[in-house]
């Protein structure tokens, strides 16, 4: 997988393994170990270093948003991959991207589609999209309000929403699916 990391108006391209054993940058390979994986954040160590991921949901091919790496806040795209640290999805069996993960109580989402979740469990407090609705890479597609702070949660990719399963004043649970949005075949 190819993860491109912005920070400060410099790019640094990463090249992860599909193992997710090492990763490459600037010509130069480093082992990764998963410490630590949950809904959350991720903790890898690199190189003998300890790093944290957080906000980048499992089984996304590309965060939904900035990432916050050893707590700063960083822009991430990837490609050719299947999510944070390559290794998260395949904890659904698959390795691909190809079935949406279960939500609470084992319901699948539509297949190929990709799992908003929240970032931090809070309270919808403004939905923008329709079930069915076409929706662009990184278009506002809710608002969900935690720790008294408005999160504008965006879309990973182009797509069509489908299985919209919140609205406005309901509550968002961690690793709980809100809506998916299915690619273009």
């Amino acid at each position: 997988m190819r993860i491109t990391l912005e920070r400060d108006g410099k790019r640094e391209v990463v090249e992860v393994a599909p193992d997710l054993s090492t990763a490459t940058l600037e010509g130069r390979e480093y082992p990764v170990r998963v410490v630590a994986d949950t809904a959350e954040r991720v903790e890898l160590e690199i190189a003998g270093q300890r790093v944290v991921v957080e906000h980048w949901p499992p089984r996304s091919p590309e965060p939904p948003g900035p990432v916050d790496v050893d707590g700063e806040r960083i822009l991430i795209r990837a490609r050719a991959g299947t999510g944070p640290a390559a290794g998260r999805a395949p904890r659904s069996g698959t390795g691909a991207p190809s079935g949406a993960p279960p939500a609470a109580g084992g319901t699948p989402g539509p297949e190929g589609g990709l799992a908003v979740v929240p970032p931090l469990p809070g309270r919808v407090i403004e939905v923008r999209v329709r079930d069915g609705e076409a929706v662009e890479k990184g278009q506002v597609l809710l608002v969900l309000e935690a720790m008294k702070m408005r999160n504008e949660i965006a879309s990973p990719a182009a797509g069509t929403v489908r299985d919209l399963r919140v609205a406005a004043g309901t509550n968002a649970r961690a690793r709980e699916p809100m809506l998916f949005v299915v690619p273009p075949s």
